[in-house]
């Protein structure tokens, strides 16, 4: 695990000028790789690739990056894990190539070397980011993995071509000079991430999951996918599973206990995130029975019991005979963590979730350098609240009529949140649902809209209208606008499935994981997302998934077989924290700062009057929309931290920085 950058200057560059930015870059990435730093130039070309190295597999120093084929033509820095990387060097020695090491990044570059850049690639089944240089046809690949577990960002500035494992490696370069993207900026408030392949930036982009990039010394960019998650969908429908419901378990098992077993394998100290849930509760049974010894496994505990799962987690733990954690964490200890986020997203971000996870992040990593998670399982098994809405609520209430049905909607959203989950105290514990007033709105949004679609775009917006509150914008359009899915998936549970995997899943989930863990050079390995397994999961018929009598029921068959029922069967509560609390309490200050009229006034990105009114309302008790609340100080707390580096014209940068500091 790696953070990876690198510079063409295809104008050309002096030798010392190249080294020097090279470095500059690479240095900005220290976190993701206390463990060794490189940096290869080729005067010729005037290109330079660097590396930050996090040492998991092969500790020598032959397992230095960035690192040349043994012919000399191709040169490669990579960020990430291959899993398959043993079978694939056996593969290469039967061809009589000779390894000099045993790092997965030297079959990498070798395999470029045998069988090409592209075909090598399709090979892969890890998670990674990757760049590699021809020699010979003096051309640059960019690669990323089939799921989006590792970032990449790249951009082209006339004869200036930047690449890094974040934004902050591109900004370090002084031909760094981008202005910031309103569009995005209105998509960020929808969907609290900026989404793909779009940044905060103009003409800098995200390179998409599955995506490959070929830069050529005289020409633009060729952008296309070595994997097509449509394409899995299209043929898994036509070709469905039909084996009975016994036979898919144990598939389904055999599947999950051999991504597992490969996210294993490291030369450091390896553990896992365990919630006491059912993904992470199946990945810890299948670690532990792979493993000779207890499992290392963590959890963090929160002073409010209505946010803690740690009791779950070390039910299972027990169960399970694992070396088990738990983390006490104090309010404080989570507020702490604020003032660090818009250093460690570098593109605004604003999961609240963020704030839980870095914390058992860093926890972990006094332990342990490698940990699994249970990421991926909701998305592929149906399990979220959505899903579960769609198929109990929206296709019943769907035969109602639509005037009825919004006033229903009217009545439940006449009741406060706040009411709502004063009600649920008097509710046992073990039946409770968390934070149901604000389900009970969404319930009531849902209720009001003509289509399942739309149903869909209201559960993923914080906002319905946000270039309503950013100036000049005209909102990026992500696969969610997509009008023709309903003809490769008629089954209205299976589109939010696939659209989460396209855009939640690697623009949220992995984005959030990978930030907050490689922030402490902790590695997250996430077995759910072996592709082999989500072509598998797409050949499922719909009564067996989408449609199934409980959610993840395929996958409850699984962990049955090694946890009771009754140590798992609870509601979902997700990584929740008091957000709406905390910004009405020890959080005040600070949200008022940023959202005073001149700091939000920097920059004249903001309608600022709209967005004053939404903070006087939060304030005066309404939660109906906190979450848009959070995003927009997250984009503050960005925009402070990074704006002269997002900010074209000079003057404009002055008046931000007096604005904002006054």
């Amino acid at each position: 695990m790696c953070g990876i950058s690198g510079i063409w200057e295809r104008n050309g560059c002096s030798l010392q000028d190249l080294k020097r930015r090279a470095s500059a870059m690479t240095q900005t990435l220290s976190h993701r790789g206390p463990d060794d730093s490189g940096v290869w130039l080729s005067e010729q070309a005037s290109i330079a690739f660097g590396q930050r190295r996090l040492a998991i597999i092969d500790l020598s120093p032959m397992g230095h990056q960035p690192m040349l084929s043994a012919n000399g033509q191709y040169t490669i820095t990579f960020n990430g894990e291959i899993y398959n990387f043993r079978e694939l060097r056996a593969e290469l020695e039967r061809c009589g190539v000779r390894f000099r090491g045993h790092s997965d990044t030297e079959v990498i570059v070798e395999g470029f070397a045998q069988w090409g850049v592209k075909s090598t690639i399709a090979r892969l089944n890890g998670m990674f980011a990757i760049a590699a240089w021809d020699a010979g046809e003096r051309q640059l690949f960019l690669a990323r993995d089939r799921m989006g577990e590792k970032p990449l960002y790249w951009a082209i500035f006339d004869g200036l071509v930047l690449f890094g494992s974040e934004l902050k490696a591109l900004r370090a370069h002084p031909g760094w000079n981008p202005s910031l993207n309103r569009g995005a900026i209105a998509a960020f408030l929808r969907h609290s991430y900026v989404p793909g392949p779009f940044t905060i930036y103009e003409n800098v982009y995200k390179l998409p999951p599955a995506g490959f990039v070929k830069i050529a010394s005289g020409g633009g960019p060729e952008v296309g996918v070595y994997w097509d998650l449509a394409g899995v969908v299209s043929q898994g429908q036509r070709n469905t599973l039909r084996a009975d419901e016994e036979e898919l378990v144990d598939e389904l098992e055999g599947l999950l206990h051999d991504a597992v077993s490969r996210r294993m394998i490291a030369d450091v100290p390896l553990g896992a995130f365990l919630s006491g849930g059912y993904d992470s509760s199946t990945v810890v049974a299948l670690m532990q029975k792979t493993s000779l010894r207890p499992v290392r496994t963590f959890t963090i505990s929160f002073e409010n019991p209505a946010f803690d799962e740690a009791k779950h987690a070390e039910a299972v733990a027990r169960h399970l005979g694992t070396d088990h954690t738990t983390f006490p964490v104090s309010g404080a200890d989570a507020l702490a963590v604020v003032p660090k986020l818009a250093e460690m997203y570098d593109e605004p971000f604003a999961d609240p979730s963020q704030i839980p996870t870095h914390i058992v992040s860093a926890l972990t990593r006094k332990r342990v350098t490698v940990a699994l998670s249970g990421d991926g399982g909701d998305e592929l098994f149906s399990g979220y609240k959505g899903y579960q809405w769609t198929e109990n609520v929206w296709r019943p209430s769907a035969k109602i009529p639509l005037g009825l049905r919004r006033l229903v909607s009217s009545s439940i959203r006449a009741v406060p949140p706040s009411t709502y989950n004063s009600i649920a105290r008097y509710v046992p514990y073990f039946r409770r649902v968390p934070r149901v007033g604000q389900k009970a709105h969404r319930l009531a949004q849902i209720l009001s809209v003509s289509s399942i679609d739309s149903a869909y775009y209201q559960l993923v917006s914080r906002h319905q209208n946000p270039d309503s509150l950013v100036k000049g914008s005209q909102e990026v359009r992500t696969a969610c606008w997509e009008q023709n899915l309903k003809v490769l998936l008629p089954d209205p549970v299976d589109r939010m499935r696939y659209l989460d995997m396209c855009t939640y899943l690697p623009e949220n989930i992995l984005t959030k994981v990978d930030r907050a863990s490689m922030a402490v050079a902790l590695e997250v390995r996430v077995p759910f997302l072996d592709h082999r397994l989500v072509e598998w999961v797409w050949k499922l018929p719909s009564f067996q998934n989408a449609r199934a009598p409980r959610p993840k029921h395929l996958l409850r068959r699984v962990l049955a077989r090694y946890v009771p029922d009754r140590l798992v069967e609870r509601p979902k509560m997700g990584f929740a924290v008091p957000l709406a609390d905390w910004l009405r309490g020890p959080l005040r200050n600070w949200a008022e700062d940023l959202m005073n009229e001149a700091c939000l006034s920097a920059g004249d990105i903001f309608q600022v009057g709209a967005i004053r009114s939404l903070w006087a309302e939060f304030l005066s008790g309404d939660n109906e929309r906190y979450f848009l609340i959070w995003n927009i100080l997250m984009f503050q707390a960005w925009h402070r931290r990074w704006r002269n580096a997002s900010v074209a014209d000079t003057g404009t940068k002055r008046l931000a920085s007096l604005v904002c500091d006054s």
